[in-house]
């Protein structure tokens, strides 16, 4: 049943390809190659040290950095030991990384000199003072480590101890800590195993310029890293870096979220570039537009698959497969496909009855990787997982072939005169137009009906659109109820740390005008 039964944890995924294939590249960073072998004992490494520096079952190990190579060989090297990876977002506020800090009470952070002064100032609010292990390019973890034995540690990991310890974006409200287990990775891959859409060939590598602190990004590194793939790091997302990086390495796998697809292609370097190495490109974290897929689809010459899934899960709950990206039925483009073996879905109403085909509702899921909870989070865990389901908090619907498809966040839905309308609707109508380079949609308060449809779009370049136009064109695809009141042009949208528009800063102004806060 399994792919490789002897794997139980995620630090024998390193151990098993570097004892079988030693010398099969795992990690490539610019002109250096690191194999599947070197990996292993450098991790053993780490995994030593930690456990000489008082790392033991339960306490996080934090780390702060963009991607590199010490990122993977530390996050391998902590899954040695039964302490819990803790990756913080670089990219927030002082005062927003101190409150992550003192939850997570990691008891040692790596933090890369590039944000040592972020990390001071976090760290002047925090009442916690973790052990500070700094490294950069030149004094790095693995040679700060080197003095460890690279033997695997002697002691036994259970399958439930918590490995990687990731905090949400917020996006709702404060970040929580969801907890995921060496088992719950390993199920994960299980479920893709049995899936014949997931194909995976000697020579293989993946190009990863996900933001580290990220399931989207961790997720898949796993994935690639179970299954003998090598790691192309690109320190951090930039259209044109990847390109560059594209050229040189010449990929054949590819995930990017649906924001970074369209700075991807927009970028000058794109035109030059050749995408030809890339066979499949999976895309994830957000809704795609209908205008941004169709673009990609002719603009990159591989397959294209989405994946749907969240941070709680670990992975993937369901993917819509290459084969389904059909320019001649553009209706299944706006799917996430079918549930991945395994794993099981409900779509419910407010009460928790079953709604018929169709019928928009609440997503569950039940799936064998989903997280154990929230950590230090009781409550917050008790309102997702009840009686073995997960409640995702997607509004979805399934069609009669049995694809489904994610309408919106319940708490995006707008409500507006009693109708429900779902954002990702207005925006697939409204990315159709051609001056249109992104759109979003949230609902602002109406006098009349407590909330009204607005657009917020960003044109693309040396394109000028007028509000009128926009909505003239919006009642060609949409009932009228469902056409925008009002539309703000924008140069930019604030985005959350996965790359996701911020759409509870986007209504926040608006709400606050009439002393309501809306998450």
């Amino acid at each position: 049943m399994w792919l490789y039964p002897e794997v139980r944890t995620l630090g024998e995924f390193i151990e098993y390809h570097g004892r079988h294939t030693p010398e099969r590249r795992a990690l490539v960073s610019g002109e250096r190659t690191i194999s599947f072998a070197e990996y292993d004992a450098v991790a053993n490494s780490i995994g030593n040290g930690l456990i000489a520096q008082g790392i033991g079952a339960g306490d996080r190990v934090g780390f702060l950095g963009l991607n590199s190579p010490d990122f993977y060989l530390a996050l391998v090297g902590c899954a040695k030991t039964r302490g819990a990876f803790t990756v913080f977002n670089w990219r927030l506020a002082a005062a927003e990384l101190a409150q992550l800090v003192a939850d997570s009470e990691a008891k040692i952070v790596f933090v890369e000199r590039v944000v040592e002064n972020l990390w001071h100032q976090a760290l002047e609010l925090c009442d916690v003072h973790p052990v500070t292990v700094y490294y950069d390019e030149t004094d790095t973890l693995e040679r700060q480590y080197a003095r460890y034995p690279t033997t695997k540690p002697d002691l036994f990991i259970s399958e439930e101890d918590i490995a990687v310890q990731l905090y949400t974006s917020g996006t709702t409200g404060l970040p929580k800590g969801v907890m995921l287990s060496h088992g719950g990775f390993n199920r994960m891959r299980l479920c893709e195993h049995f899936e014949p859409a997931y194909e995976w060939r000697d020579g293989d590598i993946f190009i990863n310029p996900l933001p580290n602190f990220h399931l989207l990004s961790i997720g898949i590194a796993w994935q690639c890293l179970y299954n003998g793939v090598a790691i192309s790091i690109v320190r951090q997302f930039d259209p044109g870096l990847v390109c560059d990086v594209i050229q040189h390495d010449r990929p054949t796998l590819l995930t990017l979220t649906p924001t970074m697809i369209q700075m991807l292609l927009d970028h000058p370097k794109a035109e030059s570039t050749d995408f030809s190495s890339i066979r499949l490109t999976l895309y994830a974290g957000s809704p795609i537009s209908l205008g941004l897929i169709k673009r990609a689809i002719g603009r990159m010459p591989g397959k294209f698959m989405q994946f749907y899934g969240a941070t709680e899960a670990g992975g993937a709950f369901s993917i819509l497969r290459p084969d389904e990206h059909d320019l001649e039925h553009e209706g299944k483009l706006q799917s996430c496909g079918r549930p991945l073996p395994l794993i099981e879905f409900r779509i419910v109403d407010g009460e928790g009855n079953e709604v018929p085909q169709g019928t928009p509702g609440e997503l569950l899921v039940r799936a064998p990787a989903i997280t154990p909870g929230y950590w230090k989070q009781p409550e917050a865990t008790a309102k997702v997982l009840k009686n073995g389901w997960y409640h995702t908090g997607d509004v979805a619907r399934q069609d009669e072939e049995g694809l489904y498809y994610i309408v919106d966040r319940v708490k995006d839905m707008i409500v507006s005169g009693g109708e429900n309308i779902y954002c990702a609707e207005v925006e697939n109508v409204l990315s159709m137009h051609p001056a249109v380079g992104s759109v979003a949609v949230i609902g602002v308060p109406d006098s009349r009906w407590g909330e009204a449809v607005m657009a917020c779009v960003i044109l693309k370049a040396d394109n000028t659109l007028t509000e009128a136009d926009l909505i003239a064109h919006a009642r060609t695809g949409l009932a009228g109820y469902k056409v925008p009141k009002r539309v703000k042009f924008m140069d930019s949208f604030p985005l959350v740390p996965s790359g996701k528009v911020s759409k509870k800063d986007l209504r926040a102004p608006f709400w606050a005008e009439h002393g309501r806060q809306i998450g």
